[in-house]
């Protein structure tokens, strides 16, 4: 007895616990115009993107530094723990030839500190990284675009995707609501005699299979909200509540627009950001033919003592000071320029065929999505009328099964047809959103 009271308080203790959890959730309803914001915001991806502009920026002012002034200071103090000895011919100090007196030079001590300057005046390779920049943080900007982009068509697929399967839960529901009217006639016709308990059971057997189809149903639409929220970054202990519905008057909306154009899409604009950044590149090896110019100069101080009295006021430091031009002039490179430029050519050609195949890609996207759209449409309005019908026939079945003037097969075949003429208007709808989808995506104007 104690046991089963234990059992029960720990059940309670659990059962609250749950509940608290569903409470405490934070509970998001969203559009999806809300869902595709949220998303671009949170996705992991698009943010990665962003800070690829970030680190581009860093990267824009690192060839920015190669054309200022570069100004470095330096300092050391030695102690020489053994004066380095010279060997001076002897016969400087009359000493015999091929003789050789050994003399230390210098102090123990020595300090030495300064400062070096250089400016580059010319550098053809610096002077294109300059002119590059621009390019560089277009082609992070549009690489962005293209992600946020990608995250977008696949948060409206996935949205609609649950507005749809939404939709045909609630035609499972009524379904499985004519199905427990009908078994309870069967089984009052049964208790009076009129038929037999094989019928009872067929309706049994067609109930529980429509409950399965639902359960079926509402774990897809779990697993599609879950899923809809690792798309979009969001907690998967919250809440997500679809507010939008789906109309075919806005499936039918700017479908037949003929007019598109290329420069619209972002993965054409990014492959032509990434072909003038290609030039650039060939640019940049071309005029490293040229010699580069550059100035430089040094200031420095240097002091020698016996003791380690450097920072004593009258000891006295030697000042070096210079200014110089330095000229490199690029000779022979073993070929090594000549192989650079031609990859950066072959590189430029890639990217060339890969924008003429972007435009074959887009005709082609547009062309089958447009066809899926129509097609799916009329599929449609097709399907449509065929749940009317199947309804309708599945009703006036009934009826007659009602006043004995009919079989439960007849019911079974018009339930049957019922269900083929709704999944395929569910299938239909689903094509055309996804078709839609692709075909704005396909345009640039998703």
């Amino acid at each position: 007895m104690e046991r089963n009271s234990f059992s029960k308080i720990w059940c309670l203790v659990i059962a609250m616990l749950l509940i608290s959890n569903f409470l405490t959730a934070q509970t998001n309803e969203f559009s999806v115009k809300q869902a595709v914001d949220y998303g671009i915001k949170n996705s992991v991806k698009v943010l990665n993107a962003l800070l690829d502009i970030k680190i581009q920026e860093q990267t824009n002012r690192e060839i920015t530094a190669q054309a200022l002034p570069q100004i470095s200071a330096s300092g050391s103090i030695t102690d020489y723990l053994k004066i380095p000895v010279s060997l001076i011919p002897g016969e400087i100090f009359g000493g015999q030839a091929g003789s050789f007196i050994p003399v230390q030079f210098g102090t123990k001590y020595n300090a030495s500190g300064g400062i070096d300057a250089s400016q580059i005046l010319f550098d053809g390779q610096v002077f294109v990284g300059l002119q590059a920049r621009s390019a560089a943080i277009d082609l992070a900007t549009k690489t962005a675009d293209v992600t946020a982009e990608q995250i977008k068509a696949n948060i409206y697929k996935i949205y609609y995707q649950l507005v749809v399967g939404k939709k045909q839960l609630s035609s499972v529901e009524a379904n499985i609501e004519r199905f427990e009217k009908l078994l309870y006639d069967t089984k009052e016709i049964f208790k009076n005699g009129f038929v037999e308990k094989l019928d009872v059971d067929k309706v049994s057997v067609q109930m529980n299979n429509l409950k399965t189809e639902k359960q079926k149903i509402e774990n897809q639409l779990l697993a599609g909200h879950a899923g809809l929220k690792f798309l979009m970054n969001m907690p998967q202990k919250e809440m997500l509540v679809l507010t939008d519905t789906l109309s075919e008057e806005e499936l039918k909306s700017n479908i037949l627009d003929e007019a598109y154009s290329y420069t619209d899409r972002k993965e054409f604009q990014l492959l032509n950001i990434a072909s003038k950044l290609n030039k650039y590149n060939i640019k940049r090896y071309q005029l490293s033919r040229i010699p580069t110019f550059s100035v430089f100069g040094s200031y420095t101080k240097n002091a020698q003592r016996t003791e380690f009295d450097f920072f004593k006021s009258g000891g006295e430091w030697f000042t070096t000071s210079l200014v110089g031009l330095r000229v490199a002039i690029p000779i022979f490179d073993g070929f090594a320029r000549r192989a650079r430029i031609e990859n950066a050519r072959l590189v430029l050609a890639k990217t060339n065929n890969n924008i003429q195949e972007i435009k074959e890609s887009i005709d082609n996207d547009v062309t089958q999505s447009r066809i899926k759209m129509k097609s799916a449409l009329l599929t449609i309005d097709d399907q449509k009328q065929n749940v009317k019908l199947a309804e309708s026939v599945f009703n006036t079945t009934k009826k007659k099964y009602d006043q004995g003037l009919g079989s439960n097969q007849e019911i079974y075949n018009a339930q049957t047809e019922l269900k083929v003429a709704q999944n395929n208007y569910y299938s239909a709808l689903y094509d055309a959103i996804t078709a839609k989808i692709d075909y704005l995506k396909a345009i640039g104007q998703l």
